[in-house]
């Protein structure tokens, strides 16, 4: 059963660009680091927004993904069926339901589908 809004993902230009938000969001606006990992184009971070997290990616904008906005992440304590659900009702997966480290302390378990006007969904569930 969904839960709520997990995150919001935010693409940047770069690593560079990464940092200069992560110093935006965090020192200028105050919203508490939770977390980073990875390296160059693969670095990721996420923030604390009180209600939701800010989830920033170095991977910048491509052709194939216009725009900052990579996708909206759905809180989740059963990612396999709310999976199952939506592909079962005709929409397309983008990545099967899978284990992943959000740095060493933070295993969670993540799966990505199509929406209806071609939006990325990501049911997220802390492990």
């Amino acid at each position: 059963m969904l839960k709520g809004l997990h995150h919001v993902s935010l693409k940047v230009a770069s690593q560079e660009a990464l940092q200069a938000a992560i110093t935006f969001y965090r020192d200028l606006l105050g919203f508490p680091l939770l977390r980073t990992w990875g390296q160059g184009e693969k670095q990721m971070a996420m923030l604390d927004l009180g209600n939701t997290i800010l989830e920033l990616s170095a991977n910048g904008v491509s052709s194939a993904q216009p725009g900052p906005f990579a996708h909206i992440a759905f809180r989740t304590d059963d990612v396999d069926g709310d999976v199952a659900r939506v592909t079962g009702a005709g929409f397309s997966l983008i990545m099967a339901p899978t284990d992943v480290k959000l740095g060493e302390d933070h295993p969670a378990r993540v799966a990505f589908c199509r929406g209806p006007a071609g939006e990325e969904l990501e049911f997220f569930c802390e492990l």
